[in-house]
């Protein structure tokens, strides 16, 4: 049985779109998660996410369809009996009260015992690395810190589901990086299936068992991240997730197309002989050379980012490619203006349907 399922959920609010109709933010989105997995509600400002995770929390009431916890239908429940707890974008911790004491103070409301409570508290602070910190003010931590208190909050209330709302969206990148690590790993510790809400694709791919990508409120792919970065469901979730070449190409078979007269392998798909169709190809299953290759191009511009550098290429009856080269401290540099050979990586590009 699935930890948490979604059935036909959608949202309308009271507003009214140009066409007269009720606005509607999520449109009956299904979806199952098994119990202990993270799965990432992922997409554009305004696509409906954090509609959908609030439905799932009790904050907003669905307009049609079905949450099931388990054997357990919730969707007319109230927040506080759904045995969920969220983590904000604001943390939302009190400033008046220590790091103990922000903690427990859900187990406080709960009436928990004082033996029964401190030995929760202590646990968890254990579990976020906050230990030393107990007797701390929240204006004596740093934003990281501050975050794992939220974090530790929620976790001492031992709840079923774990709900993230773009926690990490105030911190600044490399303490996003150290912070989406440090709650993947938590969570994968202590096993509580989860839902987190981001509009950032590195920090999805990065943490998700599972990725839903949304757009407009409608579900445009649900899959792993592997699944949606190599085999994107259409041009939206291609181009959203990562970067992509889309590029006009002749289909010869099942596994090959004709680019720019050239054949290449690219992966299954159900299109017919003759077709014409979109490929997808990612930057860097493009390999680039200054003197042999399947493509003749003139690079438009080379940016360096340290670990590769990016280049824009314009190859006749193809049109500018973004290609990624690694290492490039490890040879020369191409620059505006040189020729530049590319040759695709056979059997990883993807077909549009």
């Amino acid at each position: 049985m699935k930890d948490l399922r979604l059935v036909a959920l959608r949202k309308e609010f009271a507003g009214r779109d140009r066409d007269g109709r009720r606005t509607l933010a999520v449109a009956d989105v299904s979806l199952e998660v098994d119990k202990g997995q993270l799965v990432t509600l992922l997409g554009p400002s305004g696509c409906g996410k954090t509609t959908l995770l609030r439905m799932i929390a009790g904050f907003e009431e669905p307009s049609a369809g079905q949450i099931w916890f388990g054997a357990r239908r919730i969707d007319d429940e109230p927040p506080h009996m759904r045995d969920t707890a969220m983590v904000f974008q604001s943390y939302a911790i009190f400033p008046h009260l220590d790091v103990f004491e922000n903690v427990a103070f859900g187990l406080r409301l709960r009436r928990v015992a004082a033996r029964a409570l401190r030995e929760r508290v202590e646990r968890v602070l254990e579990l976020t690395g906050l230990a030393a910190l107990a007797a701390r003010q929240p204006h004596q931590l740093s934003g990281g810190q501050q975050q794992r208190v939220a974090l530790a909050r929620c976790l001492v209330m031992e709840p079923r589901l774990l709900l993230f709302d773009e926690p990490l969206s105030n911190l600044d990148a490399k303490l996003r990086e150290q912070m989406r690590v440090e709650i993947r790993e938590l969570q994968q510790r202590v096993g509580i299936t989860t839902v987190y809400v981001t509009h950032d694709q590195a920090e999805a791919m990065s943490i998700s068992d599972l990725i839903v990508v949304m757009n407009a409120g409608v579900v445009e792919q649900i899959g792993t991240p592997s699944a949606i970065y190599g085999a994107p469901a259409n041009r939206f979730v291609a181009d959203f997730i990562g970067r992509a070449n889309f590029v006009a190409v002749d289909v010869l078979d099942e596994h090959r197309v004709r680019l720019a007269g050239m054949p290449l392998a690219v992966r299954p798909h159900g299109r017919r002989a003759g077709e014409r169709a979109t490929l997808v190809l990612r930057p860097e299953a493009i390999a680039v050379d200054a003197e042999r290759g399947a493509l003749a191009g003139t690079v438009r511009r080379a940016m360096f980012l340290g670990s590769l550098v990016e280049y824009l290429i314009e190859v006749p009856s193809v049109g500018p490619l973004v290609v990624d080269h690694p290492n490039p401290v490890a040879g020369r540099l191409l620059r505006a203006g040189e020729r530049a050979w590319l040759t695709p990586v056979a059997g990883v590009g993807t077909l549009l349907e």
